[in-house]
């Protein structure tokens, strides 16, 4: 191995304190094996090669291979992760490291940390302050962050329940130190409580990752997956699905479609939940990658009360009986036997939704039905809007997991839609710039997968070398939620200037024709080839009376059922992590809203030496697992 040593596993006894009587096994640059060969016992549990290291030459953070047939457990802070042989986990200074579950202890340790003072917390591995330091190392140091966004600006990000519904959260990442994962959530978070009716739209479904991850399921009484699997995944799925649960596969009218739409519609004896997010129902998206996810909870309407519906209602329905779902009976305690089919959730009052919804489905759009849909619909409602005048010519950014088949006239039709609106002296905003965040090669070959990683990135050659991308060309660079090596597949879409936003989407939608529509016959016609779903924060939609619970067990406050039932539309600012200081409108009435906008705005151009990532070219630079790609499988 190397001379050079970027950190230690220091043995620590029962009580966590270091064992003077076992040597330290230093750590070099690159993969490290430790086992029975390098540590002085006899438990013959150990392996030979027990477990692999791979270190950075940067002495930041480590990844962890179980090599052998026994399991490993690592402790990072108050977390505690048993992993299996050929599970890996990213493992970080001052984290603790069980050989053998409870036995044969030892503390990841840098070398930038051994050159400070013993800390006097006994060795728990919450040393807060080398953390933060070897974050900084590992992200600012190797060109991952700067200024302001090289802060931990997700620490403080913590939003009080009743705010909850005005911005997202992005997704639990595993590995991650604690500050990174603040106010993130997992699929537990959202699934709980006592659902009556679950519908999960999605695009790809583990059903043997989804059942155990997400135990609440299990008591649901109807249960519809909407679902883009193919027949062989299907077959899987009919023969390990609960016996109350209807899988259904929306129709695709035009070749190459997919339903990529991800969303869950919760129904409570209180109302219905909304969640709208990014990720695919299967390990690695709920786990290794960043994510994003929106929600928020309706009440039943008042039957009493004549309700003329709302923008967001109108949609949702809309939305939903493009599915073409079989309907089925429910017979919800309490309440009634329902029907459910889409016009059932007209029955909840969404007048204090906080966003608007953004659909694509299927098909050759005309007519009334041209601006429904797609990029069509999010110029229609951007057109609606009245904007700071700051925005008048500002920048777009683009940001998804796969790029589809481009040219030069769709990229501009994109950006006439991306532009609209006006400035709030009525005139238009006027073209934006976009830039495309998109990973290169070296961001998947270092990230928490490692190659692997960019098998979510699904792009060919083909699709990512045409010569007019150049100029899009931006870095993920993410140092400020912590997520530089999570590999990204939230897809987002604003229109930003500095750390301020006009607005911002959270979709399923990457950039492609199959997602977004292209304009066909003279713009009369817009052909849509998916279903795809988002939400749309805009400058003015926050509402009173959007705090309400169908998990809380207190009903609503008489403050909270009048607001929701005359829901007062306050004008907000939405603004990133990193934004410091007052807005320049100092009108009391508004409020500013924060966004845990995942990357660095502004981005950082490629440079000359960045090549962007597409998955069908090979890579014989060894990855953080020694791994090249596409991957060598030994039979």
């Amino acid at each position: 191995m190397s001379a050079t040593k970027i950190g230690y596993l220091i043995p620590l006894n029962n009580d966590f304190k270091e064992d003077t009587s076992l040597s330290n096994i230093p750590l070099s640059p690159g993969p490290n094996v430790i086992g029975r060969n390098n540590i002085s016992v006899s438990d013959k549990r150990l392996s030979r090669k027990h477990l692999t290291l791979t270190a950075a030459a940067e002495g930041g953070s480590a990844n962890l291979l179980v090599e052998g047939a026994n399991p490993v457990v690592v402790k990072s802070g108050d977390q505690r992760k048993k992993l299996k042989s050929n599970e890996h986990v990213s493992i970080f200074d001052g984290d603790i490291i069980e050989l053998i579950p409870g036995h044969h202890f030892f503390k990841y340790v840098t070398s930038l940390s051994r050159k400070r003072p013993p800390s006097s917390n006994g060795g728990t591995g919450n040393e807060e302050p080398s953390t933060k330091r070897m974050q900084k190392h590992a992200e600012c140091e190797n060109g991952t962050g700067k200024g302001e966004n090289c802060e931990e600006a997700i620490r403080d990000f913590r939003v009080s329940n009743d705010k909850l519904p005005l911005t997202f959260r992005l997704l639990r990442v595993q590995g991650l130190p604690g500050w990174a994962n603040t106010s993130s959530v997992s699929i537990g978070d959202v699934i709980q409580g006592d659902v009556l009716v679950a519908i999960l739209s999605n695009y790809m479904v583990d059903i043997d990752w989804l059942m155990p991850a997400c135990p609440a399921l299990a008591k649901v009484p109807h249960v519809l997956v909407v679902h883009g699997e193919g027949d062989g995944t299907l077959e899987h799925m009919k023969r390990r699905k609960r016996a109350n649960w209807i899988l259904h596969k929306p129709p695709l009218p035009i070749s190459f479609g997919t339903h990529h739409s991800k969303a869950m519609l919760l129904v409570y004896p209180r109302g219905v939940r909304i969640i709208v997010h990014t990720a695919n129902l299967i390990h690695v998206d709920w786990n290794n990658k960043s994510q994003g996810l929106w929600m928020q909870d309706f009440p039943w309407k008042d039957q009493n009360t004549p309700s003329t519906g709302c923008g967001f209602e109108n949609d949702l329905v809309d939305y939903l009986s493009a599915l073409k779902w079989p309907e089925f009976n429910a017979n919800l305690p309490g309440l009634s036997n329902f029907k459910i089919n889409p016009s059932f959730f007209k029955k909840f009052d969404y007048s204090s939704a906080t966003v608007r919804l953004i659909a694509s489905v299927p098909g050759y759009h005309t007519g009334p039905n041209l601006k429904k849909w797609g990029h069509m619909k999010l110029r229609t409602v951007l057109q609606e809007c009245t904007f700071d005048k700051e925005f008048q010519k500002s920048p777009l950014i683009y940001q998804f997991s796969s790029l589809g088949s481009l040219d030069e006239k769709w990229m501009a039709e994109l950006s006439s839609s991306m532009s609209s609106g006006f400035a709030d002296d009525k005139t238009p905003l006027g073209l934006g710039e976009p830039l495309i965040i998109w990973p290169t090669v070296e961001d998947v070959r270092c990230s928490l997968e490692g190659y692997a990683g960019g098998s979510a990135i699904p792009s060919p050659l083909k699709n990512v070398e045409k010569g007019f991308l150049k100029k899009y060309w931006a870095r993920w660079k993410a140092s400020h939620t912590g997520r530089c090596r999570a590999m990204p597949h939230i897809k987002t879409f604003t229109r930003y200037n500095g750390q301020e936003l006009a607005w911002f989407l959270l979709t399923s939608s990457n950039l492609s024709k199959a997602a977004w529509g292209a304009l066909q016959k003279n713009n009369s016609q817009l052909m849509i080839r998916s279903y795809e779903l988002g939400v749309l924060f805009l400058p003015s939609m926050k509402r009173h009376g959007c705090g309400f619970s169908c998990t809380n067990n207190g009903g609503p406050s008489k403050e909270q059922r009048g607001s929701i039932k005359n829901p007062e539309v306050q004008k907000t600012n939405l603004v990133t992590l990193t934004w410091q200081g007052s807005h320049r409108n100092t009108d009391e009435s508004s409020e500013v809203i924060s966004l845990p906008v995942p990357y660095e705005l502004p981005p950082q151009r490629y440079s000359s030496e960045d090549v962007p990532w597409s998955w069908d070219r090979r890579y014989t630079k060894k990855d953080v697992y020694g791994q090249v790609w596409p991957r060598q499988v030994q039979l």
